[in-house]
This record gives structure tokens, C-alpha cells and sequence, in this order.
């Protein structure tokens, strides 16, 4: 374990005291963000993402530690084990290069080495291999084997058997394959073409090659889809000649011998048939493994700040589901997303009943004081927007588009079902959508990650990695938000640190059985909820209706205490808290310095830090922080867009390639990578995030395409960009 200790310690930069806190934190069953929040002085003050990539670490050097330890074990069950074998196993860096040690010694299928030595010709192919510059020729030794009732009719048969032998035993060489697998890497080259005689969204790819250092994350996954489909042949090349040589070199002596030819056309038989195409799928492999890890990423970045944007609270707003034949389905909720009213309107083709729907719906809103309406943007969204524009000429509504993504999967869930039993799933799906636009967190955790709509290529994603990278996403987004405990639904207390689905639906239970919770102490009452599941998640719940001001913080009960003798030391009382009288609460902390004070509230300064934020703002919620959506009440056209209009917009998603922006027209734009910023930027998660509020300018519109070309560059800069790139 010291070593694990020792090498996270120097891949993370930390010390290792604090690597190894972290470590022993996560042993005992602490939640990643329980440590992240409330164990700052142990980890040295480590966010979530940075624990989880350490917990990931973790796992693998104690996978790759125990899969040692079973290679070993099996090795020297053979009685194979020496000691260089053993150091150079336990001196094996990752899980391939073990693999790579145990090859020689791992059970394999009947191959042609095996049945040669069935045959009896494992001492020839030794002969090969002692490359004795005084012994027989190849054939005249070859025909000592001669065994017309083992199917050895010749002297050439025998070679061939032995030739075999050496063959195998050159693939299974772990520093040939190491040497060929950094010689692929660093000059391998991707090609791909056509495998079929017509035209796809694969057509960039027909004829196209690029070397395995430069491909990109989004290309990799691309080439991958394509050859799934029977669209693309793929394949690794690197220079033949110099790649075989490898094997070669490492086969031959530096010198000439009776047995020479005999065992380079081994080698070469070696490259071609055995080493070649399993290195192919080793380096396309990690390949793959590197695109997913990059693509998981992207989606969480974009996942992330999804979650994170902010609510519009407090606000009647109407949800408009839109569609043609049937019909947009409407749902009012009000500031805490409790149904008003629903009803059916058909504004669209066919039945471009406009003024009936109009009607309706200005009914609607009168009677149940509506603020703002939220639309979905799928089918007929363009239309709805164009009536839902016309509707509130005039009027101080203004309209949010929002995405659809996952709200048929919400609405035909049995969650949704449970929530709404008397709804159709169309009606379901129109609440979602207004609530999505009062409270986005508490609406999307309800929704598979997989389904909400950004990122690339998520569908051919590792299901498990991609569902626990975005479950570690929502979770932190949940802790870091905290959750009203008397409001919050199942699925969302689920996110809470430290409690599971079954516990969420005891909370809710319980809270309908005994009515609202009155103080954090009283969820010890909860069945199945126990002092490590009260511990892992007390701070990130928040209870209003509390008697002590410190329930509504993310204060953690276990400081209470702390923040009592804090208030005490600096002159206030709790009164000041609910009356937000404690303007003066960091001057006069100063006054004593940060340190003197933590120590004398038996605390460490980042805990004290996190104290004083939350005792001058009780139940602050971080979202209201952020710019709030961008209201609009008039819509746009393609044919409105012309070369160097600006702009303001959303940026929907991020990609590796550019940032798509919804500027009020149907089609998002695409601001390529290169547009984003006058620096250099490696991704455009650098400069950009989903939910952000950005000034852009168009750049082209393909019409016949529906494609959007936009900059984030002023026009000037843009210029002045393209001098330099000449």
C-alpha cells in the first residue's frame, strides 16, 4: 500500500499525508463529496473531481497490484517463477505489460506452435534458436524429426513445425511487443476507405489517413461508428519494413550462422501473422479507450454546468409541449412546480387552429398569473415559437426554448407515472419541460445522464464508466446545490451523499406519514437511515422550517459547536444570522487572524472559511450567482441572419471540435474551435461551457444545409486572426 501511496502521491502532486488521509477517508465508507466538503484539512483541500480522479487511480494500481498477484501465483504453479520474472512483475507499470509477462505462461487454444510440439519439435526449434555457428545445416539436422505417423513426412515439414515454435515465442516476448507497441504509437499511421459504393455522413473518411499521435478523440470514435456500420475499412499501417526489422533484430544474432534464414523467415512469419495484427488491436484499442475517456469527459464538462444553471424562481410559468397532428400539450405550474392547470391546443399544421389556441391560452395565463413560458424544442418547436411570439406581442412574458432531451424518457417512466398517475404521458412531458426552466437540477436528475443532450457519441460509450463518471456529475451538482428537505422528490434526495433509492423513498414516506421535517436530527428517525448515512449527508440538507438557522446551511452538524463559538468569539448571536447581521463577521475575524480563531473554535482554517460564507448568507443556493437565462419575445428566421450580425446566445453543447450556440433561430450555430478565442486553446471546454451567456457574430449561412457559421470573435479580431494564420 506504501507503494500506491507513494506513486499517487507523486502523479497528483500532494503530499503523501494527504494522499494517504484521502485514501484511508475513502476505506471507511466517506461519500467523495463528504470528503470534498467536509474534510478540507485531511485532503488538503482537494475538490471533487480531483478525489474522484484519485479514487479512480486507486482502483486500477489495486486491480493492477491484485492481477500481479494472480499472475504470479499461476507462474509459479507451473514451477516457472524465478525471481527476475517475479521483480519484473511486480516492477510492471500497468496491466498490459503484466499481460505481456504472463503471456509465455498463459493457457492458450491449440495453435500451430502447440501442435509442433505435440510432434516432438520443440528440441529442433532450440537448435534454431542456439544459432551455433559449427552446427548441421537447418535440413540436414531437420530430418532427425522425420515422422511420417506424427504427419512429419519431411525434413521441411519439420522446420516449418519449428519455425512455428519460434514464432510463437517471439510474439509472446514482453520487450518485442513493448518496443513494437511504442514503435506503432510514434509512427503508426490510421487509414481508412470506403466499404461501400455510396454516399454517407462518412464520406470525409473514404479516403483518409492521419497518424496515430495527431488523430483526434472525436475522429477515433467516428472512424469506429463508420466501421461498425459497414460504411469504413480501418486499418493500422506503419513502415513494414522497419517494424518487422524489430523482430527480426531481436530473433538474430549479430552474426551469420547455418541457422539465420531458418529463423528470420520466423521472424518475419512472426510480425506478419502473430505480432502485427495483435499489436493493430492493442494501439486501436487504447486508442478507443483514450476517445471514451476524452468523450466522457466532454459530456461531463457539459453536463455539469446543465445542472448548474440557474433557476428562475419563484415564477407561474407555462410549459408548451409542441407537436403537429396531436397537438401542443400545456401545463401551468407555479413558483414550486405544483400543477395548476393542462390543456391542448393545436396552433400547428394541420390544424393551424391559431386563434382558438390563442384563447386558450391567454385564459390561461390570466387566470394563474403566468411570467414566463418555456417551449420545447422538438418537433414543431419552430411553429410554437412563431405562435407563442405572436401571442405575447406587447405583454412583459418573454419565452425560454428549452431542450427536450430526455423528456419522453422522463414522461414514460414509471417514475413519471408515480408522480402523475391522472396525466397522459404528452401532459407529463409538458410539466417537465416548465419545471425544467424553474428548477433545471431538480428536474434532470430524474433523467438517465445518457439522455439529456450533450456531448458526442455517448451511445457508444462504455455503459458502466460513462453512467459512473455523469452519477459522480449529478451527485456533486446535487451536494453543492444542497436539498430542501421537505420539498425535494425521491430521485433527487437519491443524489444526496451518503443515501441511496431505498432510504430517498423512506424520506419521502416519512414525510408524508409525520408531515415536514422540522431539524436535520429528526432524519435519524427515517428507517434504514443510520448515523453513517446521517453523517455522509447532514450538510447537504436543507431544512427551512428548522428552529436552529443552522439546519438551512451546508454548516455541518458536526460544527455546530464551532460556528456557535465562532459567533460567541466575534461578538454575535444566532439572531444576527436569520437577520444577516454579520456584515462585520470577517473584519473582526481578521482583527484576530484566521488562524487564532479556527484554533480557538477547534477547527481548521478552510473550515472556518466555509463557516462565515455560509452563516452570512443561510440557505444560499450557488446557482443564483450565474446569468440567468436569456428571456425572448420575438423570434428569427434564417432568412433574418446575414455575415457579421451579432448576436446574443446559449451555448447548447460542447464538442471537441467547437461549441454550438442557440442564437434564437431553429438551427443552433457552430462556433468552430478556431473562433472561440484569441488564444490558443487546446478543447473549447477552455473558454466556453454549456448554459453560457455569449456575444456572437455570424460568420456564413448555408440555407440549403440549415447550417449555422458563427464567430466568437469580433469582426476586427477576426481579421486580424486570419492576417496572422497567413
Amino acid at each position: 500500500m506504501e507503494k500506491i501511496i507513494q506513486i499517487l502521491s507523486a502523479e497528483f502532486k500532494r503530499p503523501a499525508h494527504q494522499v494517504e488521509n484521502v485514501v484511508a477517508l475513502i476505506d471507511e465508507g466517506n461519500t467523495i463529496p463528504f470528503i470534498a466538503r467536509y474534510r478540507k484539512e485531511m485532503t488538503g483541500s482537494m475538490d471533487d473531481q480531483l478525489l474522484r480522479e484519485l479514487s479512480e487511480r486507486l482502483t486500477y494500481l489495486r486491480n493492477l497490484d491484485a492481477r500481479r498477484a494472480e499472475v504470479k501465483e499461476s507462474i509459479a504453479a507451473q514451477d516457472k517463477l524465478t525471481e527476475e520474472l517475479a521483480a519484473a512483475i511486480d516492477n510492471a507499470a500497468t496491466l498490459a505489460e503484466v499481460e505481456d509477462l504472463y503471456r509465455p505462461y498463459k493457457p492458450k487454444r491449440r495453435t500451430r506452435a502447440s501442435i509442433a510440439r505435440e510432434k516432438g519439435l520443440e528440441p529442433l526449434a532450440q537448435y534454431l534458436t542456439a544459432q551455433d555457428r559449427k552446427g548441421a545445416e537447418p535440413l540436414q539436422e531437420a530430418e532427425k524429426y522425420i515422422d511420417p505417423e506424427k504427419g512429419i513426412e519431411t525434413a521441411q515439414d519439420a522446420l516449418a513445425g519449428a519455425r512455428d515454435i519460434v514464432a510463437e515465442e517471439l510474439s509472446d516476448d514482453a520487450e518485442i511487443r513493448k518496443k513494437l507497441r511504442a514503435y506503432f504509437s510514434a509512427h503508426g499511421v490510421i487509414e481508412s476507405a470506403a466499404a461501400k459504393d455510396e454516399d454517407s455522413v462518412y464520406s470525409m473518411y473514404y479516403e483518409f489517413s492521419e497518424p496515430v499521435g495527431k488523430l483526434q478523440s472525436h475522429r477515433i470514435l467516428a472512424l469506429n461508428r463508420g466501421e461498425r456500420e459497414g460504411f469504413l475499412k480501418v486499418s493500422l499501417r506503419a513502415p513494414e519494413g522497419e517494424a518487422a526489422k524489430i523482430v527480426i533484430d531481436a530473433a538474430l544474432r549479430p552474426y551469420v550462422c547455418p541457422t539465420t534464414e531458418q529463423l528470420r523467415e520466423a521472424a518475419q512469419d512472426s510480425y506478419d501473422r502473430l505480432i502485427a495484427p495483435s499489436i493493430e488491436r492493442e494501439i486501436r484499442a487504447a486508442l478507443t479507450e483514450r476517445a471514451n475517456e476524452q468523450a466522457i469527459h466532454t459530456f461531463a464538462l457539459n453536463l455539469k454546468p446543465l445542472l448548474m444553471q440557474p433557476p428562475i424562481k419563484n415564477m407561474v410559468t407555462l410549459g408548451l409541449d409542441p407537436a403537429y397532428r396531436t397537438g401542443c400539450k400545456i401545463a401551468v405550474v407555479d413558483g414550486t412546480g405544483k400543477v395548476l392547470e393542462t390543456g391542448v391546443v393545436y396552433p400547428t399544421p394541420p390544424h393551424n387552429k391559431k386563434e382558438e389556441a390563442a384563447k386558450k391560452l391567454r385564459g390561461m395565463i390570466e387566470r394563474n398569473g403566468v411570467k414566463v413560458i418555456s417551449i420545447g424544442n422538438g418537433t414543431a418547436s419552430r411553429e410554437s415559437e412563431q405562435f407563442v411570439a405572436e401571442l405575447i406581442r406587447g405583454t412583459d412574458l418573454g419565452y425560454v426554448i428549452v431542450s427536450e432531451a430526455g423528456a419522453s424518457v422522463y414522461s414514460a417512466s414509471k417514475l413519471a407515472a408515480n408522480e402523475f398517475p391522472d396525466y397522459d404521458v404528452s401532459l407529463r412531458s409538458a410539466v417537465s419541460i416548465a419545471r425544467r426552466l424553474q428548477d433545471p437540477l431538480a428536474e434532470l436528475v430524474k433523467i438517465d445522464p445518457k439522455s439529456i443532450g450533450v456531448g458526442q457519441y455517448q451511445h457508444d460509450m462504455p455503459a458502466q464508466q460513462l453512467d459512473e463518471a455523469l452519477g459522480g456529475v449529478v451527485e456533486d451538482c446535487v451536494n453543492s446545490v444542497g436539498v430542501d428537505l421537505n420539498t425535494a422528490s425521491a430521485p433527487l434526495l437519491a443524489r444526496v451523499a451518503g443515501v441511496n433509492a431505498g432510504v430517498a423513498k423512506n424520506i419521502v414516506a416519512y414525510r408524508e406519514e409525520n408531515g415536514a421535517f422540522t431539524s436535520r436530527r429528526q432524519l435519524l428517525k427515517v428507517p434504514k437511515l443510520g448515523a453513517k448515512a446521517f453523517e455522509q449527508c447532514a450538510g447537504f440538507i436543507r431544512v427551512p422550517e428548522s428552529e436552529n438557522v443552522l439546519d438551512n446551511t451546508a454548516v455541518h452538524p458536526e460544527s455546530y459547536k464551532a460556528a456557535e463559538k465562532l459567533l460567541e468569539t466575534c461578538g454575535f448571536s444566532m439572531e444576527d444570522v436569520r437577520l444577516g447581521n454579520l456584515g462585520e463577521l470577517p473584519d473582526r475575524i481578521r482583527e484576530r487572524s484566521e488562524t487564532a480563531v479556527a484554533e480557538c473554535c477547534g477547527i481548521g482554517v478552510p473550515t472556518l472559511r466555509d463557516i462565515v460564507r455560509e452563516l452570512q448568507k443561510p440557505g444560499r443556493d450557488p446557482r443564483d450567482e450565474l446569468p440567468k437565462p436569456v428571456l425572448r419575445s420575438d423570434v428569427m428566421e434564417l432568412d433574418d441572419l446575414v455575415p457579421g450580425m451579432e448576436l446574443t446566445g446559449t451555448v447548447r453543447n460542447v464538442v471537441d471540435f467547437g461549441a454550438f450556440v442557440d442564437i434564437g433561430v431553429h438551427q443552433d450555430g457552430l462556433v468552430h474551435i478556431s473562433r472561440i478565442a484569441q488564444r490558443y486553446i487546446r478543447h473549447p471546454s477552455e473558454a466556453v461551457k454549456t448554459g453560457d451567456i455569449v456575444k456572437v457574430w455570424v460568420l456564413d449561412v448555408d440555407k440549403a444545409k440549415k447550417r449555422i457559421s458563427l464567430t466568437m470573435l469580433r469582426p476586427k479580431e477576426e481579421q486580424d486572426d486570419g492576417k496572422e494564420k497567413k
